[in-house]
């Protein structure tokens, strides 16, 4: 599995976390995202396409909260609400898989194994649109 690392091309114009042809997921466990991630490596997704994120890495680089603050920094539209989602998700002490899913026949294969775990939140980021996965 890599290790995340935000890049720019992970953010919109204004900087809000928009990672296009990515899915990221949400657990209630890390146990869970983990299984997750074992279980997409043995279907065949490349394990470079998978990255895990505890929720301390998802508050700081995602969603730019400083320590323990309660500070969320405000941004409009859709991206900015899906980023306070994981958030909020990340102080419950959730974590993330984003897997790199790019075409429609991927991210259903992503989700066909996903579905197995009790994730909370699902996204799949498009060129100009968001998708709730279910």
């Amino acid at each position: 599995m890599k290790t995340f690392a935000l890049h720019s091309k992970m953010l919109t114009l204004s900087g809000v976390f928009y990672p296009t042809g990515y899915a990221f997921i949400m657990f209630p466990e890390g146990a869970q995202a983990e299984q997750a991630a074992r279980e997409l490596e043995e279907s065949g997704f490349d394990s470079q396409a998978l990255m895990l994120l505890e929720p301390d890495t998802i508050l700081r680089e995602i969603g730019r909260v400083d320590g323990g603050s309660d500070m969320i920094l405000p941004s409009v539209g859709t991206e900015g609400h899906t980023v306070q989602t994981y958030v909020k998700l990340a102080r419950q002490g959730q974590h993330a898989l984003m897997v790199r899913a790019p075409s429609d026949k991927e991210i259903e294969r992503v989700m066909a194994v996903v579905r197995k775990q009790p994730f909370s939140y699902a996204q799949k980021y498009h060129m100009l649109a968001m998708e709730d996965l279910e």
